[in-house]
Formats: structure tokens, sequence, C-alpha cells
């Protein structure tokens, strides 16, 4: 038994919306969340962090 055989069409439907809704607002606002979890890509990944960003403070603000 496939999962949409034990549904009803009401449900199948409001599945349809919500996959349609998640596909445009992935193209609209891009991926959300990362693929990867910080601790999966390692020490040595040079992604968003918050030493980057303290980086980035002018020195009258720091």
């Amino acid at each position: 038994m496939t999962p949409s055989e034990g549904t009803s069409p009401e449900r199948q439907e409001a599945a349809r919306r919500k996959a349609a809704e998640a596909l445009r607002l992935a193209r609209i606002f891009g991926e959300v969340l990362p693929e990867t979890t910080r601790d999966e890509r390692g020490s040595g990944h040079s992604g968003d962090s918050d030493e980057w960003l303290r980086s980035q403070v002018p020195p009258h603000h720091g």
C-alpha cells in the first residue's frame, strides 16, 4: 500500500498544496536551512560564524 492509497482526496489535495507552497517559498527565499550541520562540516569549514561577524565590526564600535 502506497502512502496516498489510504488517504482521502481532501488530504491528498492539502498535501499537494502544501508541497506547492513549499516549492514557491524555496524559489522566492532560497534555502532556509543548510544541507549539512556545523558538526558534519567539521572545523575546517569557512562558513558563517561569529568570528567572521566580529571581524567585520568597525574599530570605533569595538
